[in-house]
């Protein structure tokens, strides 16, 4: 079928087999040619003739973690950002191959990119740990292709694409401020992941530009599940009830939820007794009553731009550091955090 296309479009097979497979230079108007050609004979290179004529396997591996009693693809958080990835891979010919990471298994992720031929890698879920450090440092040694998302190592260069954490947490704050709160706690995520060190970093800017007093034991741990919100709702409502606590930020929708759930079983209602925000905007935001209070971080976009990223031509050799800047974020008010509207005649 090449030879008909070659033959149709008035070039060698061999031009046809550059336009067809993206490889090699070739004039616009040769290829406008061979590609009305190819389209007229219904011809399609097959996916493993790309592949060994980019000398690419055309697989973007995925690396995500396992997490027990967790159903990932269920998680707004993965299922945006795959979903990101996904798109941009097909645009590009690629395949995903997810491959799940276990906490305790070796961080051999420089093995994945031989045994699996993958061409580049997008990492998601990872801690700021001396191991992970140790395995992405051996990636960049070896020249493997990849690309962190929501996460970056202090003092190293890695390849990441973030959104603006500090400032999506500031607004969070400031809005809870603006409806009238004045002793905010915090329920943040674990501090190996940099977004929960940035959402601190927010959390106490906003409340000293304010003229609020930071104080650390308004801050409390979660582990980003809406179990460990829940489990939090016995002290914030102690807190709640004596009057040191009107504005509660939570770090994702998930532990607000549970707080929320949590909250109600002390008869304490988000916007009646406290304001209550969260962070995501995940759809779960809207099923709540109160509706959620949140912050919509644009995960879809950042894995889309990830893949972009490690996909484009001139890109997937090398482990450039960087991206074009953090993504903005945006705040979405509604009724759990309005205390001072719900408390009006």
């Amino acid at each position: 079928m090449r030879k008909e296309v070659a033959k149709l479009a008035g070039v060698s097979e061999a031009t046809v087999s550059r336009v067809l497979n993206g490889v090699g230079p070739v004039r616009e108007e040769t290829k406008q040619r061979v590609l009305e050609a190819a389209e007229q004979l219904q011809y399609v290179p097959s996916q493993l003739a790309r592949s060994f004529a980019r000398k690419r396997s055309g697989h973007l591996g995925v690396i995500i973690p396992s997490l027990p009693k967790v159903h990932l693809f269920s998680t707004y958080y993965f299922s945006e950002i795959l979903s990101g990835i996904g798109e941009a891979a097909k645009e590009q010919g690629y395949d995903l191959l997810l491959m799940f990471r276990w906490p305790d298994e070796p961080r051999d992720y420089d093995l994945l990119f031989r045994t699996h031929k993958v061409d580049a890698c997008i990492m998601l879920g990872l801690h700021d740990l001396p191991v992970e450090r140790q395995a992405l440092a051996k990636l960049v040694a070896e020249e493997h292709p990849f690309c962190l998302i929501n996460q970056r190592f202090e003092g190293e260069t890695f390849r990441t694409v973030d959104a603006d954490h500090v400032d999506g947490s500031r607004m969070a704050v400031n809005h809870l401020i603006a409806e009238g709160c004045s002793r905010i706690a915090l329920v943040n995520g674990p501090l190996t992941y940099s977004n929960s060190i940035d959402r601190h970093r927010g959390y106490r800017e906003a409340l000293e530009q304010q003229g609020l007093v930071y104080a650390s034991d308004l801050v409390y741990q979660g582990n980003f599940g809406r179990k460990s919100g829940y489990e939090l709702a016995r002290p914030l409502a102690e807190r709640i009830q004596n009057g040191t606590l009107d504005g509660i930020f939570a770090a994702n929708d998930r532990m607000a939820i549970g707080l929320m759930q949590g909250l109600h079983e002390h008869e304490l209602i988000a916007g009646r007794h406290y304001a209550l925000i969260g962070y995501d905007d995940s759809d779960g935001s809207r099923l709540t009553q109160p509706q959620l209070s949140s912050v919509a971080v644009p995960f879809f976009e950042m894995g889309r731009r990830a893949a972009r990223l490690l996909l484009a031509t001139d890109s997937a050799g090398a482990n450039g550091p960087g991206t074009d800047g953090e993504l903005p974020l945006q705040l979405v008010v509604r009724e759990s955090s309005r205390l001072q509207t719900s408390n009006t005649p």
